[in-house]
Formats: C-alpha cells, sequence, structure tokens
C-alpha cells in the first residue's frame, strides 16, 4: 500500500513504470517525472484503466476517494472510462478553458491587435498539431511536466526550434488565461531551459569584394523574367530582408524622391523603415516600372499580378547561376553590406546598423524612428552603389584578393538579424 513518503521517493526512469496501491488503483511515473493517479478495472470481462488526476496536484486520499467513486459505477453496470469522459467534456464544454479553446481566442484577440495573417496561422498550426496531445485538456489540468512531455515530441522529431517556439506561445497563451480568470499560473515558465538549445542558424554570404564582384557579374548576365532581374539587382543595393523586398508595393516607393517608406505591419522589428535610394536603385525601380507599375506589387508573381513573387524565387535564381546555399543567400546580401561598409568603407556603424533596420535604441531605451541619419543614410546607400559598380567592372584595390569570400551572418547574432 502506497504512502505518502513512498510517493514522494518516486523517480522516473528511462521508461513509464506503475506501483500498486490497493483496489485497484496505482500510481503512474512517466520518464518526465509527472506521476498520475490511475484505476484498473473490468467491465463486462474487458481490463480497461482510466487516469483520475495528478500526483501531488491530487492527493493519496483524494484519489483513494476517487477510486471508490470509480468501483461504484462498475458494481452498478457502468463503464467508469465513459462516464469520467462524459462529465470531462460537459466540464470542459461549460468552462471554455482548453488550452486549444483559450490559445484560439488569444489568437483571434491578437489578429484584431495587428497581428501578420501567416503569425496567426503559424499559432493555430502549433495549437492543433505540434501541441494537440494537450490542446483537449483544461488548462487548469496541464503542469509543467505536462507541457514539458508535448514539447518533447516535438524535440525527438527534430524541430528544436519550433519546440521553443510552442513554449513561447504556451506562455502567451498561459498569461492570457490567468488574466481572464481560467487558469492561477503559467507551466510554461518553469520550463525556461529545459528544452534543448536550437543550433544557431547562419546565411551564407559573400563578403570579400573580389568574390562580390564575380557575384555581380553574374548577376548581370542571367536570363530571366526582368521581374526576378530587378530583384537580383536590387538586392545588393537596398539589402533589406528577402521578405520586404518580395513584398514591395508601388505604392510605398516614391522614385522623385528617392525613398522607399516601407510600412511597420511588414517589418520584422514592427517599425516603420525608409531606405534612400541611389541612383542605380532609382534606374533599376524607373525600368521595372514600365512593366509593373499598373499593378500592387513591384515584383508580381508569373502566375498571378495579384500575388508577390515567390520566397524561393531569389535562392533559386542564385542556385541556378552556380551559388549553392553555403555560398550565398537571398538574406546574404544584408550579410555583406554590413560587412563591407563597416570593414571596407568605414561607415559608421549605427547608420549601417539603422539601414538594416535592426534595433537601435537611443540612450533612454527608446528605438530611434525611421528618419534617424537619414541624410547620412542616404550618402551611404549611394557611396555603396558606386562601390558595388566599380566592383563589377574590377575597379576597386580589394577586388585582388584571391581568397574565397564565403562569410556567415548568423539570425541568432547580437545585430538582430
Amino acid at each position: 500500500m502506497l504512502t505518502d513518503a513512498k510517493l514522494r521517493s518516486l523517480k522516473p526512469r528511462t521508461n513509464a513504470y506503475r506501483l500498486a496501491d490497493r483496489n485497484g488503483l496505482c500510481i503512474e511515473i512517466r520518464p518526465t517525472g509527472a506521476k498520475f493517479w490511475r484505476y484498473r478495472f473490468r467491465h463486462i470481462g474487458k481490463a480497461s484503466i482510466i487516469t483520475l488526476g495528478e500526483y501531488p496536484s491530487m492527493s493519496l486520499a483524494e484519489a483513494r476517494g476517487e477510486r471508490d467513486k470509480a468501483r461504484t459505477l462498475v458494481r452498478n453496470g457502468n463503464n467508469p472510462a465513459h462516464t469520467a469522459k462524459a462529465e470531462r467534456a460537459a466540464r470542459i464544454e461549460r468552462a471554455g478553458n482548453t488550452f486549444a479553446s483559450i490559445g484560439k481566442e488569444f489568437l483571434a484577440k491578437r489578429e484584431r491587435e495587428g497581428m501578420g495573417a501567416a503569425s496567426v496561422k503559424r499559432g493555430r498550426r502549433l495549437i492543433e498539431k505540434d501541441l494537440a496531445g494537450i490542446a483537449d485538456m483544461p488548462v487548469t489540468d496541464i503542469s509543467a511536466p505536462v507541457l514539458l512531455a508535448a514539447l518533447r515530441k516535438m524535440e525527438h522529431r527534430g524541430i528544436v526550434e519550433s519546440a521553443h517556439r510552442a513554449r513561447g506561445l504556451a506562455g502567451q497563451i498561459f498569461r492570457y488565461a490567468i488574466a481572464t480568470g481560467r487558469a492561477e499560473r503559467n507551466p510554461a515558465s518553469d520550463l525556461i531551459g529545459a528544452l534543448e538549445r536550437p543550433q544557431t542558424k547562419h546565411f551564407a554570404s559573400i563578403i570579400l569584394p573580389a568574390k562580390i564582384g564575380q557575384l555581380l557579374r553574374a548577376i548581370d548576365n542571367y536570363q530571366g523574367s526582368p521581374a526576378v532581374i530587378a530583384a537580383l539587382k536590387l538586392a545588393p543595393l537596398v539589402f533589406v530582408r528577402p521578405g520586404e523586398l518580395r513584398h514591395a508595393e508601388w505604392a510605398e516607393i516614391d522614385l522623385t524622391k528617392s525613398i522607399w517608406d516601407i510600412p511597420a505591419e511588414k517589418m520584422k522589428m514592427k517599425q516603420p523603415h525608409m531606405v534612400p535610394l541611389s541612383k542605380q536603385t532609382v534606374e533599376i525601380l524607373s525600368d521595372l516600372y514600365l512593366l509593373t507599375g499598373r499593378g500592387k506589387y513591384v515584383f508580381p508573381s508569373m502566375r498571378s499580378p495579384r500575388r508577390p513573387m515567390s520566397e524561393n524565387t531569389i535562392n533559386a535564381a542564385l542556385r541556378y547561376m552556380g551559388f549553392d546555399g553555403d555560398t550565398m543567400t537571398g538574406h546574404g546580401f544584408r550579410a555583406m553590406a554590413r560587412t563591407v561598409l563597416d570593414e571596407e568603407l568605414g561607415f559608421p556603424v549605427d547608420h549601417i546598423e539603422h539601414q538594416l533596420a535592426h534595433a537601435v535604441k537611443d540612450a533612454n531605451g527608446r528605438a530611434y524612428n525611421r528618419t534617424t541619419h537619414l541624410p547620412a543614410r542616404r550618402k551611404m546607400m549611394q557611396a555603396w552603389a558606386d562601390y558595388l559598380d566599380a566592383l563589377r567592372v574590377g575597379c576597386t584595390d580589394s577586388s585582388a584578393s584571391s581568397t574565397p569570400g564565403v562569410g556567415h551572418f548568423g539570425s541568432g547574432q547580437p545585430a538582430g538579424e
């Protein structure tokens, strides 16, 4: 027979195991360390088992009381599993406090507040697919070990970053549940440091001047649609994030004032951003305007002008030109500019960081607005365009280098990428 001292001393093993109390009651210890009360019984000759609750939330005395209720049901010819399931479903329906229902309510709220459709969709997928094991559980029944077990399944599938993302979303959902009176604590906060650390992803980039010149000449010789060619030529000149480039709209671009004003909702940091346009950039856009200027997007999809270019288009073009994923990516144009503007051209790092739309703050911790250093950034962008022209024709001293120009710009770097 079990005692509280015995229960407290039980340690997890590689596989789940059980210890019996009496009259069908037992405790099940899982590899995560979670301990669940289980009741074994026979109904119409068939062996069954149900979960009564989790220890220590449900004490030994309470578990024995629930077991006795279940035994009474069996003696009266009823199946405790069916009865418990029906009662639980009714309780959940009345309370509306399942993890999935509260999670979807939270995401709907965030969507009304301006969260992007892609982020909402990703959140729903995490709830419905990756966290399906706890989706129908009342939030009050989800302990840290239960949540960890669900996240461990994601780790075992090799999606460690998604597991961290799911833990973060779960934490937001639990905080919302607490705020709306449907939960009292947030078990996700107990799991900080419990998951495997994700490996930092790196964006391959060409950063040596001689190799940059070779890349620019390859782009000039690329045979493709006018929109793709223009996107390839503009990527090094404006060095915005690939998603920001392909979602560019003509309404955001003023060719007369030579400025591209990107709204906050399109930016990673959710702050509006200004991109001064060099003479070379304006020339490329002016030519492209004659082809796509009647539509919404600067770089429309070949399948439908109502959609932007595919996210894989730039990388696919680079691969076609012979630059594999370990050499250059669409995101790598940012690393290229960040490195060369600093190390070769000597521009102030603060100006470069602002132009990269990184999270730069002033001495009081406030984010700078989009016009900060704008005149200086305009000069920098023109100097950068002129420098790229010189590299294209091999007219810079640094172009003589023969060292392979491959560097990496990590998504997890302090620069904010």
